[in-house]
């Protein structure tokens, strides 16, 4: 648990959006790593998401379900795949149960999280 607060400012500050997991591959160079594709609807369009999934979710188990992902942050070179943002998931202490942030009920793809 952290004390340090940030400002509203700062959270406003990251681009939350639904995103709609439309293809998982196991990434060819890491075996804890998912490459998902997400649709973020026509504003942002779709994205190659990297995720360190691969030993809490299979790719039946993702395909088709909305969660929430962060879609400005820099993009990032994993492994030698490029990942455009982040998919958002909640762990126990010691990080054997991860579970990704769907939504309540079925938002449109690209739906702003605030």
């Amino acid at each position: 648990m952290t004390d340090e607060k940030i400002t509203i400012e700062n959270f406003e500050k990251l681009d939350l959006r639904v995103g709609e997991i439309i293809s998982v591959e196991e990434h060819p160079n890491a075996s804890k790593l998912l490459v998902l594709r997400v649709d973020f609807g026509e504003e942002i369009g779709e994205r190659t998401i990297v995720a360190g999934l691969r030993n809490h979710y299979s790719a039946d188990e993702l395909e088709g379900k909305k969660a929430v992902f962060i879609v400005n942050l820099e993009p990032a070179n994993l492994r030698g795949v490029e990942s455009n943002g982040m998919i958002l998931a909640a762990s126990n202490s010691d990080k054997s149960e991860v579970k990704i942030l769907i939504t309540d009920g079925d938002l449109e793809a690209g739906s702003k999280v605030s």
